[in-house]
Parts: structure tokens; C-alpha cells; sequence
């Protein structure tokens, strides 16, 4: 019997990645492998409309292509280790399954801080199950939040516990502004006072010391002195990739997978990284490999290398120019849109107030060496489709001489 394709990771990635490799011509096997009991979903609403109640959990779950349907499912399975000089990945339950090649697609997971104090009462927001247990938590009469992590997932979170009607909404972040990594300070300095306007309180430039109370938390105390009642936590401060059953082959592990320009890992043709996992160059901006956690990147990644791929393994020429994808990314918070295309934070350094103002609906472009990179939208329908009009002119740049 010949050895299937193995795509480990059974979230969206790894869905788009069997989907992909079907159109892109291949008919032979493919097995997916996830940790989780669920078929793929969508996550990035698990933050915003599911917390406010105003999306299904059954709501989330993507509807496979026909093509997939052969595909085996080994799901609620972990895989723990991986040979690829054998082409072999060994499950949690002992099973080994050989591979003609193997998709990495595992994703991230949050991290969590590392201080002293009590566990119950703190969440994190990667999973259904902790979406769930994060709703039943906010929805309660009085509840006092502190989100710890001023990024996409703290102030999206953020919003979410304020419609819900908690008492205190506050956010912690050693950072001087919420989402300036992405951003920059001329536009999270904008978000952090429509934040404020809305209810949500701010304690920047610092960070957690501990977490107090007894068998759940009921304070966390903060780096300079200052102690905050909280009934409920939320960790958001980053992701680690799930990289550890690839350790001992060879590969840059360091930030996820290196790949090469075609999402190729540590030169072996047949092992590909897709989605987030993935750290890739750019040959739209460099030659510098980045991991990108947006949601277009599961399914740019996972076209680009199902065609590599099935081009090596039907001996073809895939006959690809270098992956050049366009990120894009939005966040709905409270009442208004972050929406951008391109890569803001590569041109940090030159920002523009392109459109409308900074109290209003704006758009903000960054610009890197005089050239436009990326487009930033906030506030509502008339910011976004402003953004959007940029999309074309981004696309059409050549990419930059070395």
C-alpha cells in the first residue's frame, strides 16, 4: 500500500493544506493528525463574537471541500516524534505511521507566565474549550478582568468582557502602548484612547510579579507595586510553537520551522511547513524569514506548497516564482475595524496619515526606505474600504533589489 501524505495539524492550516494538494493534483492518500477532538475551525472569532455571545460554537467549524473527503482523520491523536530520515511520525497511542511526505502544519499555542501564585481563575483563548470556559467565567454579575498582553487577543478580549457587562476591564502590557508592535505609536496611540473612551482601563510599562489569592485568583500583583482585583485572568502574552516532536532532525526549530522560498523545511523536498508555524522569507519585502500569524497565511501557504510538493513527488517542475504573499489582517473591537494590508510593522520607522484623521476614520501607510509597505485602517466601513484600495498598489510593487 503506498505511504499517505501525513499533514500534521488538523486546524485550519492543515485542512487547507489536504484541500490544496487535491487541487493542486494529487489523488493519492493523505492522513491528518490533530491533537484536538473537533474537526478545523474557524478561531479567530473565539476572542470577539463568540465571547460576546453573538456566534455558536457549532457556528465556527469550516465545511470541507468535496475533495477531501477520503482523507483518514486521526483526530483527538498527538504526534510525539518524528524520523524524517525513515519518513516515519509516531501518535501518543504508540501507532506509527510512515509517510511519503509530510506537511507540518501544528500551529502554536499560548504561552503562559511563569509567576508564583494560584492556576484557577487564569484562561488563555486558542481553543474552543477555552473560549467556553472563558464566556462562563465573564458572564457572571460583577466579574473584575485583568487581560494580561496588550496584542490582537488581549484587546479584542478586552472589548469582548466590556460588552459582556464586567465590572473592571483592565489591561496589563510592559509595553507603553496596546498593539504597538504591529502598529506603531502614532496608531496605538489612537486605538489606546478609543479603548479608554469604551470603559477599559490600562496599567503600560508594566508587567505580573504574582497572582494572589488562595485556591483560585483573586488579585495580580504588578511589577511596580501595584496590586489589581481580578476575578478573572487572561493570559495573552504570545504564542511557542508546537515544534517539539520535531527536535533531533535537523531543523531550525528556533522560531518555529525555517523554510526556504517555497515553505520547504531544512532542504528536504519532502517536508513542507504551512500557516503559522511556518517562518518563511518574503520575497515581496527580504530575504528575512518571519513567521506570520494572520489568517490569510493558512491558506497562502498551504496553495504554494501543495503545487511544490505534488510537483516533486509526480517528478514535475512546479515552476514557481518565490512565495510572495500579501499579509493581511483585522481586528474588530468594540465598535470599530483595525484592517491592513501588507507589512506595517517593516516600515514603522515612516508613518503617514494617508486618509481622514486620528479621531475619526483614518488610514495610516508605513513606508520602508521611501516605499510603501503596508496599510493600516481604524474605525469603520469608509477606514476599511480605503485600506482595500491600497490592496492593488501593494500587490503590484515589484519586489525590492537587494
Amino acid at each position: 500500500m503506498t505511504a499517505p501524505i501525513v499533514v500534521a495539524g488538523a486546524s485550519m492550516a492543515g485542512l487547507r493544506a489536504a484541500e490544496q494538494l487535491r487541487a493542486a493534483g494529487w489523488d493519492g492518500p493523505i492522513t491528518l493528525v490533530g491533537d484536538e477532538p473537533h474537526m478545523p475551525y474557524n478561531r479567530p472569532p473565539l476572542s470577539k463574537e463568540v465571547l460576546a455571545g453573538k456566534a455558536t460554537f457549532d457556528s465556527l467549524a469550516f465545511r470541507p471541500r468535496a475533495s477531501v473527503s477520503d482523507v483518514r482523520w486521526r483526530l483527538g491523536a498527538t504526534i510525539v516524534r518524528a524520523a524524517l530520515d525513515r519518513q516515519v511520525v509516531e501518535l501518543d497511542d504508540g501507532e506509527t505511521l510512515p509517510y511519503r511526505a509530510l506537511v507540518v502544519a501544528t500551529g502554536m499555542r499560548p504561552r503562559r507566565l511563569r509567576c508564583p501564585g494560584p492556576v484557577t481563575g487564569r484562561h488563555t483563548v486558542r481553543t474552543l474549550a477555552d473560549a467556553r470556559g472563558l464566556r462562563e467565567a465573564l458572564t457572571r454579575p460583577g466579574v473584575r478582568v485583568v487581560v494580561v498582553g496588550a496584542g490582537f487577543i488581549g484587546c479584542e478580549v478586552a472589548a469582548s468582557a466590556v460588552a459582556l457587562g464586567a465590572a473592571e476591564v483592565t489591561v496589563v502590557d510592559p509595553l507603553p502602548l496596546p498593539m504597538v508592535g504591529p502598529l506603531g505609536e502614532l496608531l496605538a496611540g489612537a486605538l489606546l484612547a478609543r479603548h479608554r473612551e469604551r470603559g477599559v482601563r490600562f496599567a503600560l510599562g508594566t508587567g505580573v510579579s504574582a497572582f494572589q489569592g488562595g485556591d483560585r485568583v483573586t488579585g495580580v500583583a504588578l511589577a511596580d507595586g501595584r496590586v489589581l482585583a481580578a476575578d478573572v485572568v487572561v493570559e495573552s502574552v504570545g504564542s511557542a510553537a508546537n515544534t517539539e516532536w520535531l527536535e533531533g532532525n535537523g531543523l531550525d526549530l528556533s522560531d518555529g520551522v525555517l523554510t526556504d522560498e517555497h515553505l520547504r523545511a531544512g532542504g528536504r523536498p519532502d517536508v513542507i511547513a504551512v500557516g503559522d508555524v511556518a517562518r518563511f522569507p518574503n520575497a515581496r519585502y527580504d530575504g528575512v524569514p518571519r513567521r506570520v500569524e494572520h489568517w490569510c497565511i493558512p491558506t497562502d501557504t498551504a496553495k504554494h506548497a501543495a503545487k511544490v510538493l505534488t510537483a516533486h513527488l509526480t517528478g514535475a517542475d512546479h515552476g514557481l516564482a518565490p512565495f510572495a504573499p500579501l499579509p493581511t489582517f483585522w481586528s474588530d473591537q468594540h465598535d470599530f475595524r483595525l484592517q491592513s494590508f501588507g507589512a506595517p510593522a517593516l516600515g514603522k520607522d515612516d508613518v503617514r496619515v494617508l486618509d481622514g484623521d486620528l479621531d475619526g476614520d483614518v488610514l495610516v501607510g508605513y513606508h520602508r526606505d521611501g516605499r510603501l509597505v503596508g496599510v493600516v485602517a481604524l474605525g469603520g466601513q469608509s477606514a476599511a474600504a480605503a485600506a482595500a484600495r491600497y490592496r492593488a498598489e501593494l500587490l503590484q510593487q515589484p519586489a525590492p533589489t537587494a
